[in-house]
């Protein structure tokens, strides 16, 4: 609950700060132009990360091997176009380092270590399948 009201609430009054701050400096329109650029050319690298992860998971399905990392990665680079939306400098800095690979793969890597679940090794259970040679007639 904590977590959630300082997201909707903090993260609005962090952008509005940083907004006045750079508005300050830079001017209103150009803060107003850099905001709009910023999503612009965000969703455009956005597109190009994903036909990216996209090729790369196809990839590795025709080794028949598991795409986990492009799926991670496909929703990773979904967030970062959101965030590159959504009007903000703080907003807009989160979506660049998600979109650039080394820092995604970073981030992904983290995220990953911190919610490892540990695995019991000392279950005996073996899973199986009964084949039978005859079938059954009705």
């Amino acid at each position: 609950m904590n977590s959630f009201i300082l997201i909707f609430i903090g993260l609005p009054a962090l952008e509005i700060f940083l907004m006045i701050k750079i508005g300050g400096k830079i001017g209103a329109l150009n803060t107003v132009s850099l905001i709009f650029l910023t999503a612009i050319v965000g969703v455009y690298f956005a597109k190009m990360q994903g036909i990216r992860t996209i090729r790369s998971g196809i990839k590795n399905l025709y080794k028949n091997e598991m795409p986990i990392y492009e799926i991670v990665s496909g929703a990773s680079i979904a967030a970062a176009a959101l965030l590159l939306i959504v009007p903000g400098f703080f907003t807009d800095v989160i979506g660049f380092l998600l979109l650039i690979p080394l820092t995604r793969k970073i981030l992904i890597s983290f995220y990953v270590k911190k919610k490892k679940v540990k695995i019991n090794h000392n279950d005996k259970t073996l899973d199986g399948e009964i084949v039978g040679d005859k079938k059954d007639e009705l």
